[in-house]
């Protein structure tokens, strides 16, 4: 070893040349103590190192890999710039220190001596590993027998008696089902939770209890990194005043609204993110309140990662300490939208930071007060998108609404409602909602996409949370003295939780709602909790990302040409392309320009994983040659685009929170044949009555209000004030009237939008990505979007899709025919509410799935053709590979064989045997 080595002038300790992998896992397994950490030479590539760290008894790796320089760094799917260290003594020193990303802090080097002395020392304390979780199996399945037994001899009986006579609920089997989640709290794994659904989907909460099984199997499961987490968030104007001795009910989601079942409850949440208003307690005596209430409610030490102020409005965000070492690049901001916007007393604060693979960032803002101050609240908004510095500094391009994963917004907006005082006290006395919510201000501006682009809020179903006479929750105090005169304040909603998160990501809101019991302010704190689907870190060979073409309608006035800009957390650096190819414009307001295969490049993710690739996704910008501005961006989900042949995006653009065009193209992600194996999800399979809710995604009623829309569609020669009135919906209208010819441009054919009143048109699952299927363990279904105009999510769905708001791509040729077989204008009767539908429904639900291919068969000359007909070309390479290149043969194929080629979704493998069988009787 020689000084200028990257080892340094003396091999440390902890390093072990040529050591192998099944040997330093054996070596690190016998050390036993969590953060034991070595460094081996790297089996895979020369010249790199392999650092191996055990953490809860598995051994976590990461590849350290030299650039050209010699520089070494830790190769991670953060899109940040990475820390280069000359040597690795110099690398490892800064892991030894805590919350760097790392799956645990580095705190235990093991000495390269051992390897040649292991010795059968026994770690846990006395009593054999195995026999000590034989023993809790033991204790545990004793105790749910037990507890289950007592049920069915004697309350079972007590509960249908109930029943028969009109009780709507169950609260012998809550009181069972309670004590159940005890034993699983005290530590017990779950041996009998799934042995007990037959008896527990007898109950009529049987979304909540597919919730708390979902997160029980979460909190006990033995994969290396958690596939999901959930995130309780709250927003609390607290009226300058210090907090009552208890705020359990806003951190137990207890009170009016969407709220968790009482069993859930039990179930502590990995993130807990608090969001206050006219807070005046100092920074650390409000921290230590929340971890005290936190440590009151689930037993646990929840440690602060992050503390943000501006005056009174604060953010704080606490994190389940075993997730403290996935927490790293925290971020910390602030905006004052105040007087002059100098003044902090209106504003907002920010968080952000990567959970392993996964950035988040949570906004927390009290906008301007006032009925008639809209314009105001909607310029603050705008601000704090530009201004609030937060996020990677690589995406500069890009406003902190596509710099995350997951985005959530809260705090008092300060929207009101524009209705009669004594109407709108009339409706609440009477609990009817909907006409107030008509009215809300927010709902009105995001209609007319002026705020909040697409984003997100799940329905509210709990009275307007201000202005309550304080000391109860009875009263509504409409009037105010003030120095300028009696002013109204009507009751409104002013206290709201939104979020944006990219497409084809889970995120599933499982309450939304407010406290009925704390009284201290004029505001009620409101709270909502999500179940998030989150990224680990791998080490891999290469996979590519290709684009055949893109097509962009961007909004300028300019002829200026473009390129393309390419940002992802799966990309070692940001890439560009050359300038666009092509370009026209029949509108002076827009321009087409389009960019062939020769000039987009090649992008190479740093992981090939397909597990990995599925949870990625691409920043775009389109940016002008001249000023090097961005004049809209987007971004893509890699999960439909993985396969053999290229597929079909299409989406808006937007900058600086407007939207500013369309952008569609065709691209692949082409996978090594040996990386296309994926383990299952664990949210996989619990979209089952909590995630699949709502079957299609909904297509806002100003979606088209954007020319861009039809300027892609061939609507010639006119700029965007003189489209006629006709091709765009009424602001009162629900449905898009079909798009009219206008007098000058008599024999173009214009495609008109969608209607929204039923679902989109049947597309083949993978095509593009609003409608692609999942790949997660379970047939993935296009969310059902929630609150007003122009937003999308994922309110109860499983997969967060893009936003509608462009014409379907073509049809494949067999779509046609399941169109005529399959009704889908009436999902419901095709498809039932999955809501309604118990855990022991899955075989039925794949059934029905695979009756919506009935009229599939075999009718093309290759395996490739048949596939893409059915919609499933990404299995193509897969059956290929493993020999089943003929249609004559496959009539033999069986489940197993599809497996072993890669078909592991059950449904998918239904709908390629179903097709084959049909073919085979005709």
């Amino acid at each position: 070893v020689t000084r200028g080595s990257p080892l340094g002038p003396t091999p440390p300790m902890w390093y072990h040349r040529d050591l192998s992998r099944a040997a330093a896992e054996e070596l690190l397994a016998r050390s036993g103590r969590d953060g034991s950490f070595l460094v081996r030479d790297s089996e895979s590539v020369n010249g790199a190192y392999a650092l191996c760290v055990l953490f809860q008894k598995h051994v976590h790796t990461y590849r350290i890999l030299p650039d050209e320089e010699g520089f070494l760094a830790v190769q991670t799917s953060q899109g940040v710039q990475p820390k280069r260290f000359k040597t690795l003594p110099e690398l490892v020193s800064l892991y030894l220190q805590p919350s760097q990303g790392l799956v645990t802090t580095l705190l235990y080097p093991v000495d390269r001596e051992e390897t040649a002395v292991l010795d059968d020392r026994d770690y846990s304390g006395g009593t054999n590993t195995s026999t000590q979780v034989s023993a809790c199996l033991v204790k545990a399945a004793n105790g749910l027998s037990t507890i289950s037994h007592e049920y069915l001899k004697g309350s079972y009986a007590l509960d249908l008696e109930a029943v028969k006579q009109g009780a709507s609920s169950l609260p012998h089997l809550n009181k069972t089902l309670v004590s159940s989640c005890k034993l699983f709290k005290e530590g017990f794994p779950p041996i009998n939770a799934f042995s007990l659904m037959g008896v527990f989907c007898l109950s009529q909460k049987r979304e909540a209890f597919c919730q708390l099984l979902q997160l029980m199997k979460n909190k006990h499961s033995n994969q290396d990194e958690p596939d999901m987490i959930s995130i309780f968030i709250g927003t609390w104007n607290m009226g300058s005043v210090p907090a009552p001795k208890s705020v359990a009910s806003w951190v137990l989601c207890r009170g009016l609204g969407k709220t968790l079942d009482e069993m859930a409850v039990t179930i502590p949440h990995d993130l807990y993110v608090f969001g206050t208003q006219e807070n005046s307690v100092c920074d650390r005596e409000w921290v230590e309140t929340l971890r005290a209430v936190l440590k009151d409610q689930t037993e646990l030490d929840y440690k602060p990662i992050a503390v943000q102020t501006l005056w009174n409005i604060k953010i704080a965000v606490l994190v389940k300490p075993e997730h403290e070492n996935r927490i790293s690049h925290v971020g910390m901001s602030s905006v004052k939208t105040g007087i002059a916007n100098t003044l902090g007393n209106k504003g907002a604060v920010g968080v952000s930071f990567m959970f392993n693979g996964t950035s988040f960032g949570f906004v927390n803002c009290h906008l301007t007060s006032g009925n008639e101050k809209i314009a105001r609240r909607n310029q603050n908004y705008l601000d704090i998108l530009r201004l609030l510095s937060l996020g990677d500094k690589q995406l500069g391009s890009f406003d902190i609404s596509l710099r995350f994963t997951h985005l959530f917004w809260l705090g008092d907006l300060n929207y009101r409602l524009d209705m009669d005082i004594q109407e709108i006290l009339n409706y609440i006395n009477r609990k009817e909602f909907e006409p107030l919510l008509k009215v809300d201000q927010l709902n009105l501006e995001r209609e007319k996409n002026k705020v909040f682009l697409r984003f997100a809020e799940e329905d509210i179903s709990f009275p307007p949370t201000y202005r309550y006479e304080r000391g109860s929750r009875d009263t509504y105090v409409w009037q105010k003295q003030k120095a300028t005169g009696m002013r109204t304040n009507v009751p409104s909603w002013c206290d709201r939780i939104l979020w944006k998160s990219y497409p084809e990501t889970h995120i599933v809101c499982n309450s939304y709602g407010c406290t009925d019991d704390l009284v201290t302010s004029d505001h009620s704190p409101v709270f909502a909790t999500f179940e998030v689907g989150v990224t680990s870190q791998f080490s891999s060979e290469q996979a590519y990302i290709e684009f055949e073409s893109i097509e962009a309608i961007v909004k300028t006035a300019s002829r200026t040409k473009f390129f393309i800009e390419f940002y992802s957390t799966c990309l070692e650096e940001f890439k560009k392309s050359y300038e666009n190819d092509s370009q026209n414009s029949d509108n002076v307001n827009f321009l087409r320009v389009g960019w062939s295969n020769k000039q987009l490049t090649t992008l190479k993710p740093l992981l090939s994983e397909i597990e990995y690739l599925q949870d990625q996704h691409l920043l775009l910008t389109v940016k002008s040659v001249d000023g090097y501005e961005s004049y809209g961006e987007c971004v893509l989900a890699l999960k439909s685009m993985i396969g053999s042949t290229a597929q079909q995006f299409h989406t808006y653009l937007s900058h600086r929170g407007e939207e500013t065009g369309n952008i569609r193209g065709s691209m692949r992600v082409r996978v090594p044949a040996e990386r296309m194996g994926t383990r299952e999800r664990l949210y996989g399979k619990a979209a089952v009555g909590v995630a699949f809710k709502k079957m299609y995604s909904s297509i806002s009623k100003n979606s088209y209000n954007n020319p861009a829309y039809y300027i892609l569609e061939g609507v010639p020669n006119q700029s965007a004030a003189a489209i006629s009135p006709e091709l765009l919906p009424s602001p009162t209208s629900s449905n898009p009237p079909a798009a009219k010819l206008p007098p000058s441009s008599a024999g173009v054919r214009i495609k008109p939008p969608p209607a929204t009143s039923g679902p989109p048109h049947p597309r083949r699952p993978g095509t593009a990505q609003e409608c692609s299927s999942g790949d997660d363990g379970g047939a993935g279904v296009v969310g059902q979007g929630g609150g007003g105009g122009g937003v999308l999510g994922t309110v109860g769905g499983t997969m967060n899709r893009p936003p509608p708001d462009f014409p379907p791509p073509p049809l494949p040729k067999g779509a046609l025919e399941m169109a005529a077989e399959a009704p889908f204008n009436k999902p419901r009767s095709l498809y039932p509410d999955l809501a309604e539908l118990s855990c022991c429904c899955v075989s039925l639900l794949q059934a029905l799935w695979g009756s919506s291919s009935s009229s599939l068969s075999v009718g093309e000359s290759s395996v490739g053709e048949w596939l893409q007909r059915l919609g499933l070309e990404k299995y193509e390479q897969g059956l290929l590979h493993n020999g089943w290149d003929d249609l004559e043969f496959l009539s033999d194929i069986t489940e197993e064989d599809l497996e072993e080629a890669g078909v592991l979704d059950p449904a998918h493998k239904q709908i390629l045997l179903e097709s084959l069988r049909q073919q085979q009787q005709k």
